[in-house]
């Protein structure tokens, strides 16, 4: 079987892709369904974009490659195309967009939109060999229990990172980019929650507080969430992406920074209090409690001088943490590293030193915060390959 383009990937970049590239387009699939990451995102409402969208969202050896495709289809188109189809959607935080009703929604549009162009659609579809003769690719695919050929001037490779492995993934982008010379920045697993090995937060499990969390050079100060194996939450997933690990992380649980002022007031009013029961009017019980190990929680908070009030909110703001490890690609929502953008053109998306390979999405060293950020990502790469090969 003979094809213009060859998409290794029904995910949210390669039917983006297959919907722009023009006729002849074939898009491969190992999964039962198209689209299931997106079935599964936001709980099932899929958080397909974020209203702040820019390339400061995002991480890559090269800051700037996810300029040009993020530039050229923003946030705005996917949300014109979306509101074509009168998907309902809303804003839930930091400018990140649900669906009112099912992810199954944005599947739909993008299978119709896959439709219109005429691309085919090939579903528990595995990828045994792919070679290149010097014109075109030339791909062994397993269908039905058989094998069968399929040659192609283009191919696309959009099959993701390693994260979430029970749907499927295995790296195989990775694979292929080995195998035609590009280079990988080594993978790891992004959006993760951290672990520790003594299970010392084991007792908080399940208490939420917001905090700002800080991994080098960033933070973020969003709600956190103890575990039985550790730290999760939006500020530690986004905090785990800029970790190493050996490395610590900075937990501040007071990061409106007016603990102090409600203390000395509290001091006044309530100084019979213990400094414990006061502090539980500002952090859960349970964690308070769990301080007491840490800090100097004794005695009513009458007893408190200001330097051991001050003392004690700055010990709060800057509570360094270090986590043993991450529960890895098994939770990760997205994987980090991956194609070196230094191999690849940030204007469409194709290998510099093979003509007719293109690799967009997730298995691209680009990704982003948790909020929709990787969807926009996996839009902007994969219109971008489609428009550069449509235009061929």
């Amino acid at each position: 079987m003979k094809v213009e383009t060859l998409i290794i990937g029904a995910g949210a970049a390669g039917m983006m892709c297959a919907a722009h590239a023009g006729p002849g387009v074939l898009v491969v699939d190992h999964a039962k369904a198209a689209g299931e990451k997106i079935r599964i995102s936001g709980g099932g409402r899929c958080n397909f974009t974020n209203l702040y969208a820019s390339p400061q969202n995002f991480i890559s050896q090269n800051r700037h490659f996810c300029k040009s495709a993020l530039g050229r289809y923003t946030q705005w188109d996917f949300i014109a195309l979306v509101d074509q189809y009168r998907i309902a959607w809303h804003e839930k935080t930091l400018g990140q967009l649900f669906c009112d009703n099912s992810a199954k929604d944005i599947i739909a549009m993008l299978r119709a939109e896959m439709d219109k162009a005429g691309a085919q659609l090939w579903l528990q579809t595995a990828v045994s060999e792919i070679s290149h003769d010097g014109s075109g690719f030339r791909a062994t695919l397993t269908r039905e229990g058989s094998d069968q050929t399929v040659t192609a001037r283009n191919l696309v490779v959009a099959c993701g990172g390693k994260s979430i492995p029970k749907m499927g993934a295995t790296g195989l982008g990775y694979q292929i980019a080995t195998q035609f010379g590009l280079p990988v920045i080594d993978p790891r697993p992004g959006l993760v929650p951290l672990t520790f090995s003594d299970e010392r937060f084991k007792p908080l499990a399940g208490v939420a507080t917001h905090a700002r969390v800080s991994a080098n050079d960033a933070s973020f100060d969003e709600a956190i969430l103890f575990t039985h194996r550790g730290l999760s939450g939006p500020a530690v997933l986004q905090a785990s992406s800029y970790w190493h690990e050996g490395e610590t992380i900075s937990v501040n649980l007071i990061p409106k920074g007016d603990l102090l002022a409600g203390l000395q007031s509290h001091r006044q009013s309530d100084g019979r209090k213990a400094l414990t029961t006061v502090l539980a009017q500002h952090l859960p019980a349970r964690l308070v409690d769990h301080l007491k190990a840490e800090l100097p929680l004794e005695g009513n908070i009458a007893d408190q001088s200001d330097a051991k009030l001050t003392a004690l909110c700055e010990r709060l703001a800057d509570w360094t943490l270090t986590p043993a490890g991450s529960e890895g690609y098994r939770t990760a929502e997205v994987t980090l590293g991956g194609v070196d953008t230094g191999a690849l053109s940030s204007k469409t998306m194709a290998a510099k030193s093979v003509p007719g390979l293109y690799f967009i999405g997730e298995c691209v060293d680009v990704t982003g915060w948790l909020g929709g950020y990787n969807f926009q990502w996996a839009w902007s790469s994969g219109w971008a390959a489609g428009q550069a090969i449509a235009n061929q």
